[in-house]
């Protein structure tokens, strides 16, 4: 064998793929993949921004209580009363 015929043929891109698009067709392409996504229900969103804001209040409460307590334990060892 020649080394002509070991050689891989490399793929040219084609004409329609080197064609640059209009900068405005990114508006019909996003609603299109708009539409093509699930969308919740309303029960479903209300269900799920409730679960985000009782995540936030425990993540919250937690951090307020850990803080609370290393501001106490630091004024004590520190200030030293």
């Amino acid at each position: 064998m020649t080394s002509r015929a070991k050689q891989t043929k490399v793929a040219r891109p084609t004409a329609a793929a080197t064609k640059k698009k209009s900068k405005l067709s990114f508006f019909p392409e996003a609603l299109g993949e708009l539409k093509k996504a699930h969308w919740p229900t309303r029960q479903e969103a209300f269900r799920l921004s409730l679960l985000v804001i009782i995540v936030c209040a425990v993540v919250g409460t937690i951090l307020g209580v850990l803080d609370y307590g290393f501001t106490k334990l630091f004024t004590d060892l520190l200030v030293g009363g």
